[in-house]
């Protein structure tokens, strides 16, 4: 194979090596021997990734390439596309998670001898993993020969590889197999998806884990055959697929997702996986199975979900969805796909609970035994983040029950004050003991403000309405002022604490003060300086996630990374963390509260050497108006700063810190302020409630 069959961009070598495109246009102008186009076009050239790297190394721009980086470029620029190398790379991976031995036997010698005897390893893998009569009838399809990894009529394509089509892939798999080698096959995978989908995002978003977690556990311990049928990254089938004996089936209309999810899957669990692509409702990949639980995050508000195509489906034992209902589209084909006595757990937007157009199916659901729960979310369980979306727990009725109750849950009072970051400890312990009481007995006593089963007739009315805060009592109101009067207390402290923090007056700096010898955050780190780190590649911990809304806001940690953990940058006391988007001068450093976090998309850590920089002095000099400016490119819709154009002056390290005593006193009078703010906020819209619904006295 040629060193030309990996191919990188100029934002591919700008990655590389740690700097800005503009760097690299610079570079290719200014030095005669930097290496010349093998491919790409005119406005977007590609170049040889090994000639690249000798170039920078030559140049003194780069010492050794990440071996993250290295395959990552080297999958991005496969020859066939890097769709097709990133399951190339998954089957390797799995055969190395499942036969390392194998691969060690196989990987030995030539790259020609290790394309000629992969493909039969591979199969030794995948069909125990995937089905050998489901791989036959994938294989009888069409053969693998192109970028994607589906055929023609949907279905996921995982037929090993022959060995021509192999052999451009054999340095991308050795190289894959290093890096496996020093941190798991499993999170290997995970880092790799995880750029693929940073590069080529998804019309719809993930599920987030915690939330993901939570429906699992609704579906019971009990689900051996768990399908999704919009399973995206297969998050859902992730959360349920541990426990002996679990069978997963998975369908996405996401052309070539279906494939990468169905070896994800492989990698975390024991448990057979048959995944399908192709348009679920249209043509649905699995229509003799009766599973014991189906887990669905479907889109929400898809007009083009098949309406005109599917008036007479048989699935639609409720009823025909209007246009406007496909989310009970998707319901009715939960119900489809189970066995008598089986959950569907469905994530729904919180308008189907109550729009008009949907209530003769909520009332036939309701009627026949069908519909056994509506959870109301806190706001920023899933995006989008500022809604508060509904988890809807079915049941496909055995037979008509005597006395039916549904029951109705809101868990709102759970919600952070990140954009990502329910209490989701506090929101699975009250939801899942709610309905395993409800589940058992049938029925739930009151528990006010929380939950309550109601008997089917209260609610076949002529609206139907199943959002549970229309139907709860409120809470008891001497929680409520007692809550209030907390909040009164702590923001008398707050609002002493701002007063004694306000800067004192300002006297004005000599002439000479503004005419500092300047140098810039990437020659800063060029220099050893400081070190800088780009997060949101993933982490394999669990832990909290420093988000840009945290950043921006001044909170603690909100976040999750539930589909990329293969790479964290984990917060250390003393970084700065600065946000790329949005046009703010912000600049946050990292506490012993924050500590430990993982850096979430969109942030920038700094990270400077105490022997040469002050943080406080570099994050306050960032936070300049002006600066900002300068570093900053804007768009039509949105603005984004280069953090390595930042400037900062040239001072001693004692002139830092009493630059950097300044701004730590004025950031603790911003939060302070910014503490005062939410206080006040949470008191006025207390008292608001309390008056309105009876629960406070107006004297």
């Amino acid at each position: 194979m040629q060193d030309y069959a990996t191919e990188v961009t100029s934002a591919g070598i700008a990655r590389l090596a740690g700097v800005g495109r503009a760097a690299v246009s610079n570079w290719r102008r200014r030095h005669t021997d930097f290496p010349r186009p093998v491919g790409g076009t005119e406005t977007s050239p590609a170049f040889a990734l090994p000639e690249v790297e000798g170039w920078l190394r030559r140049h003194g721009k780069l010492a050794e390439v990440p071996l993250r980086e290295r395959v990552w470029q080297q999958l991005a620029g496969h020859p066939a596309g890097p769709l097709t190398a990133l399951t190339h790379a998954g089957c390797v991976l799995l055969l190395i998670h499942d036969r390392s031995p194998v691969w060690l036997e196989v990987g030995s010698g030539t790259d020609e001898r290790l394309a000629a005897l992969l493909p039969g390893a591979l199969e030794r893998v995948l069909t125990p993993r995937f089905g050998d009569a489901y791989l036959s009838a994938v294989n009888s399809r069409r053969p693998v020969n192109s970028e994607r990894s589906v055929n023609s009529e949907g279905s996921v394509n995982l037929e090993p590889p022959t060995a021509p089509r192999l052999l451009p892939s054999v340095p991308l798999l050795r190289a894959v197999a290093e890096l496996a080698a020093e941190i798991g096959a499993r999170h290997t995978f995970e880092f790799l998806l995880g750029r693929h989908l940073d590069a080529h995002p998804r019309p719809y978003p993930p599920t987030p884990a915690g939330l993901a977690a939570l429906m699992a556990a609704l579906a019971g311990p009990a689900a051996r055959t768990v399908l999704d049928p919009a399973c995206g990254t297969g998050a859902l089938l992730r959360a349920a697929g541990h426990g002996p004996g679990r069978r997963l089936y998975a369908q996405d209309g996401t052309p070539g997702l279906a494939a990468l999810t169905a070896l994800r899957l492989a990698l975390h669990t024991r448990a057979p996986v048959r995944a399908a692509a192709g348009d679920t409702l249209r043509a649905d990949a699995h229509p003799e199975l009766r599973a014991d639980a189906v887990l669905c995050h479907p889109p929400f508000n898809d007009r083009d979900w098949g309406h005109d195509e599917l008036a007479y489906d048989p699935r639609w034992e409720y009823g025909f969805p209007a246009r406007t209902e496909s989310e009970l589209a998707w319901v009715q084909h939960a119900l489809a796909r189970l066995r008598d006595g089986g959950t569907a757990i469905l994530l729904m937007p919180p308008a189907a609970a109550s729009r008009r157009s949907g209530r003769r199916i909520r009332a036939d659901l309701l009627r026949r035994g069908a519909l056994r729960a509506v959870v109301a979310l806190p706001a920023g369980a899933a995006p989008p983040y500022n809604i508060p979306p509904h988890l809807w727990v079915l049941r496909r009725p055995e037979h008509a029950p005597v006395q039916p109750e549904v029951l109705l849950a809101d868990a709102g009072r759970f919600a952070g004050e990140g954009r990502g970051g329910p209490d989701w400890p506090g929101v699975r312990e009250s939801v899942l003991d709610a309905w395993r009481t409800f589940d058992r007995a049938g029925r739930l006593d009151e528990r006010p403000g929380l939950a309550r089963s109601v008997p089917v007739i209260e609610l076949l009315d002529d609206d139907v309405d199943l959002a549970p805060a229309r139907h709860l009592p409120p809470p008891p109101a001497t929680d409520g002022t007692g809550r209030l009067t907390d909040v009164r207390e702590r923001l008398g402290e707050t609002l002493r604490l701002a007063t004694g923090l306000t800067p004192p007056p300002v006297d004005p700096a000599p002439p000479a003060a503004g005419r500092l010898p300047l140098t810039t955050v990437g020659e800063l780190a060029r220099a050893g300086a400081l070190t800088l780190r780009t997060g949101g590649h993933g982490g394999h911990t669990r832990g909290p996630v420093l988000t840009d809304h945290d950043v921006l806001s001044g909170t603690g940690p909100s976040g999750t990374l539930p589909e990329s953990d293969g790479e964290a940058v984990l917060t250390a006391p003393g970084d700065v963390v600065v946000p790329v988007l949005g046009g703010g001068a912000v600049a946050r450093v990292v506490d012993e509260r924050t500590a430990g976090a993982a850096l979430g998309r969109n942030l920038v850590l700094l990270r400077p050497d105490p022997a040469a920089l002050d943080p406080w002095f570099v994050a306050g000099f960032l936070r300049g108006t002006a600066n900002n400016r300068r570093a900053s490119s804007y768009a039509s819709t949105a603005t984004r700063l280069d953090v390595r154009r930042l400037r900062l002056p040239r001072l001693a390290l004692p002139e830092q810190r009493r630059y950097g005593a300044r701004f730590r006193s004025l950031d603790e009078f911003e939060r302070a302020l910014g503490q005062a703010a939410r206080l006040g906020e949470r008191l006025v819209r207390g008292m608001y409630d309390g008056l309105t619904d009876g629960t406070i006295a107006p004297d």
